[in-house]
């Protein structure tokens, strides 16, 4: 595990991650339930990360909602809620490399001791919806055993936060089984990426053809 320490956000945040398979991104690669994927969701995320390695440059598709923008902003909020009612203090850093490769990565809301920490600030809708479940969303398990995964810690801490609405914590372990799943098929993702780049390198520096 190697910690980049910048702030989240920032472009140059956005630049480092550039080009890198990251938790945020595993649930394009796995499913929840542990199935490789293999349709376009996938395929265009293999070419954005092509593209990035090629280019240097961040693409993404740079679109936030209002209800993302919102949960950006109280993210901070909601960071300082999880200190206090746990007493414990949250580190921030910017991105976790799995490797000295530097090409798998996380980016936590959070570090405390060997574990880590997932903050999500969602509308009050979803927030009830979470709270009525009573569990992590399965939507996040790729994300969650995926930052296990990079980071090696064995547990995680999930935080469902609305500031007019009771938070939802709920600690998350590590699935060895689901996390072997995961790192095959995110080294072959990360292998496929490779080879795309490698054959629009070869073909972009052969000679030009007039016919």
């Amino acid at each position: 595990m190697l910690i980049l320490d910048i702030l989240q956000g920032t472009d140059e945040w956005l630049k480092a991650r550039a080009g890198l398979i990251s938790a945020s991104n595993f649930g394009k690669i796995l499913t929840p339930t542990g199935k490789k994927t293999d349709g376009k969701t996938r395929k265009d995320y293999l070419y954005q990360v092509a593209a990035e390695r090629i280019s240097g440059e961040p693409e993404g598709d740079g679109f936030k909602s209002a209800w993302m923008e919102r949960g950006n902003e109280l993210e901070a909020d909601a960071r300082l809620w999880f200190e206090e009612k746990f007493s414990v203090l949250v580190e921030q850093v910017g991105l976790v490399y799995m490797d000295d490769r530097k090409v798998i990565s996380c980016s936590p809301d959070g570090l405390l001791g060997g574990e880590g920490l997932e903050i999500k600030c969602p509308k009050a809708s979803t927030h009830i919806a979470y709270l009525d479940a009573g569990k992590v969303p399965t939507i996040y398990i790729p994300q969650i055993q995926g930052s296990m995964m990079v980071t090696g810690f064995d547990s995680w801490n999930f935080l469902s936060y609305h500031p007019a609405i009771k938070p939802l914590t709920q600690g998350v372990y590590r699935d060895e089984k689901y996390i072997a799943l995961l790192r095959e098929a995110v080294e072959e993702a990360n292998a496929e990426a490779e080879a795309i780049v490698e054959r629009v390198k070869a073909r972009t520096s052969a000679p030009e053809s007039a016919t």
